[in-house]
């Protein structure tokens, strides 16, 4: 009996569904706690700025660490800890105004984050069926996160402070119920065994063996890569348009974010298709093209308004291509005892996000063409990166990331339940 691209085990729904509440909270908050430090507290810019991006700075070095105690443990146990963190904080920030306590809490949000994300993502590898068209779907409710979230803060933000952090500890805890609700089920997606027989020998094991596999370090090198391009949509291309269009640069580039959002929505059902039919080497290449084009069109954006939005739609491309690739790499590379350390280690890619900023802004100073041509081709990187990965079990000179996988070569297959 097959199964059409869009039908999912219960186990795969649960976690799509969590997965979605998880990214509505996200962005609900976060994109408006630099302006909630700068209303409510001193603290100067720079420090702002750091303290922002230090929750996803606690998050990406801590996931290695969170990904081994997901595999020493079980991950329904540890995301359903992570998870009640997450409440637990939201609440506190609602009650609580001294700015030292403000900055603690919103980092335990990255503390919070290394329980859930890695466990989350071992448990959508162990349910997917083998092509890891999970994670695209994963990609989808950031979309959706994206679209939803936002507004919903937006709102919040200006009508009450303490409904702006209540909402989402409300949508953690509908989270926390879910997963509590299909635990059973959840679990076995674990094996029947205990965690000491699962998992044999110690953290510092565990550790030396992911950081020792040549192909997972390839995976967050090129997702590196990729978040370090990617951060310049919400970083350096708006200075770049404030240069162009002053006191118009917060609505265009508003309108920009939607477009972005919108149309990553639209493209998926092309994008999983050609994901099905391309060899993995030209769905990379066609990402990394997008992404040089869409540089190209936000360069030449000041002879017409026109090229912003052209750009957005190759940046959309190269985005919903590129993204959810290391996912899928780590995915198939972590066997099924270790999936919780590789998913953590791979938590490191985050890091792009801290150098992107860094690097795009100090290129932009010193040369616009300079910038606009090192952006487009350093997204080149990624493709030597992941074209080098060899899953598990693969003989030599045969990779999977350059020809498609037998899940890849249809668009169906043998429906698998985990119940």
């Amino acid at each position: 009996m097959s199964r059409s691209a869009w039908s999912f085990t219960p186990d795969e729904r649960s976690l799509i569904a969590g997965a979605l509440l998880n990214s509505m909270a996200f962005f609900a908050v976060l994109p408006f706690a630099s302006l909630y430090l700068a209303d409510r507290t001193e603290l100067s810019t720079p420090l702002i700025g750091a303290v922002v991006g230090g929750i996803a700075l606690v998050a990406a070095v801590g996931g290695l660490f969170g990904g081994m105690l997901v595999d020493r443990s079980r991950a329904v146990r540890l995301m359903s800890l992570g998870l009640a963190a997450n409440v637990v904080v939201y609440c506190m920030l609602a009650l609580v105004q001294t700015p030292a306590l403000v900055v603690a809490l919103l980092l335990m949000l990255g503390a919070a984050r290394t329980l859930v994300e890695p466990g989350m993502k071992k448990l959508l590898s162990l349910a997917d069926t083998g092509d890891g068209r999970i994670f695209r779907v994963r990609y989808i409710t950031l979309c959706l996160g994206a679209i939803i979230g936002p507004a919903v803060g937006a709102v919040l933000y200006n009508v009450s402070l303490t409904a702006f952090f209540l909402v989402p500890a409300a949508l953690f805890v509908l989270y926390l119920v879910l997963v509590l609700a299909r635990a059973r089920s959840l679990n076995a997606l674990e094996g029947d065994g205990t965690p000491t027989s699962r998992t044999a020998g110690s953290m510092a094991d565990s550790m030396g063996t992911a950081l020792r596999d040549r192909s997972l370090l390839l995976a967050v090198g090129a997702g590196a890569v990729i978040f370090l391009v990617f951060s310049q949509i919400e970083s350096i291309i708006p200075l770049y348009m404030r240069e162009q269009y002053a006191e118009r640069t917060e609505y265009l580039f508003a309108l920009l974010l939607v477009c972005n959002a919108v149309l990553a929505l639209a493209m998926q059902p092309m994008i999983i298709w050609l994901s099905e039919k391309l060899p993995r080497r030209a769905l990379i290449t066609l990402g990394c093209a997008s992404f040089a084009l869409a540089f190209a069109f936000f360069w030449l954006s000041p002879l017409h308004l026109a090229m912003l939005y052209i750009g957005v739609v190759f940046w959309t491309l190269g985005e919903a291509v590129l993204l959810p690739l290391p996912d899928i790499a780590v995915h198939e590379l972590a066997v099924d005892e270790r999936k919780g350390t590789y998913f953590g280690l791979a938590e490191l890619r985050h890091l792009g996000f801290f150098v992107g900023p860094v690097v795009g802004g100090w290129l932009l100073d010193v040369n616009v063409s300079s910038y606009f041509l090192f952006m487009g081709l350093f997204i080149f990187l990624c493709l030597p990166l992941l074209t080098r990965i060899r899953p598990v079990g693969a003989e030599t000179g045969n990779n999977s990331f350059d020809t498609p996988t037998p899940a890849q070569t249809h668009t169906s297959g043998e429906a698998v339940s985990h119940e």
